[in-house]
């Protein structure tokens, strides 16, 4: 697979939907998550990130203006020891409630499946970070529809062991606008990381569609203390 720009590709799509990048920088010595929604709808639009312990959670940004919480209103990510989760629903406590009962990440997500949203279905993209003895490693995950047909679901795991420096997956839920909206294909796409936080941040920042981006997290996790440094950017302030 070829390395491709996360920049140029942010930059020619303007709706990815919602999309999550995990990789390490290229210093070698953090993990790298983020995490960014976007919004056509003004109920999607109408949110903000705000941290809950040591992840996130979603929020109105004006509740007299919140139609409907069910699939815009959750925790992206959580953290359970070792183990950062991120997703794009509430398959977050899904999953960190498995792994809490020694089940996988895989098995975790066997009870869930796309979003009930007819006619889009959308993919629930989920992420997982684990470090251990100085070591680090990750794994993706996508439940989708099959070409739209939402009697059936296919399951997609892609897992990365001890990822090359500098180097990230990104996967995110539709491959561009329409209507309805087309589901992501293929294997998460390879893309560049940087070994500054901030740099990083508004690289994403910047090149999400100016009109359809509502909000942003990253965060860099040292692999050796799991010491980490998060940054969060809401357009509604």
């Amino acid at each position: 697979m070829n390395l491709i720009s996360l920049k140029d590709d942010l930059k020619s799509n303007s709706y990815p939907g919602r999309g999550i990048v995990i990789g390490k920088t290229p210093d070698g010595t953090k993990a790298v998550a983020a995490y960014f929604i976007m919004g056509r709808s003004e109920n999607s639009r109408n949110r903000i990130f705000v941290e809950e312990g040591e992840g996130i959670r979603t929020q109105a940004f004006d509740p007299s203006k919140l139609t409907d919480p069910s699939l815009i209103i959750y925790a992206p990510v959580r953290v359970l020891g070792n183990k950062t989760i991120v997703t794009n629903g509430d398959q977050t406590d899904t999953i960190y409630e498995g792994l809490d009962s020694q089940l996988t990440f895989e098995q975790s997500l066997r009870s869930r499946e796309f979003e009930p949203d007819s006619p889009n279905y959308t993919p629930r993209i989920s992420g997982i970070l684990h470090m251990e003895g100085g070591q680090f490693h990750y794994a993706m995950s996508i439940l989708k529809s099959n070409h739209g047909n939402p009697e059936s679901c296919n399951r997609y795991t892609f897992a990365y062991e001890n990822p090359t420096a500098g180097e990230a997956h990104f996967i995110h839920t539709y491959l561009q606008d329409g209507n309805p909206l087309p589901s992501f294909e293929g294997e998460p796409k390879l893309v560049e990381t940087k070994n500054d936080l901030d740099e990083f941040t508004e690289m994403i920042w910047e090149n999400l569609n100016e009109e359809n981006k509502v909000s942003l997290f990253v965060r860099y996790i040292d692999i050796k203390t799991q010491t980490y440094e998060t940054r969060i950017i809401n357009k509604n302030k």
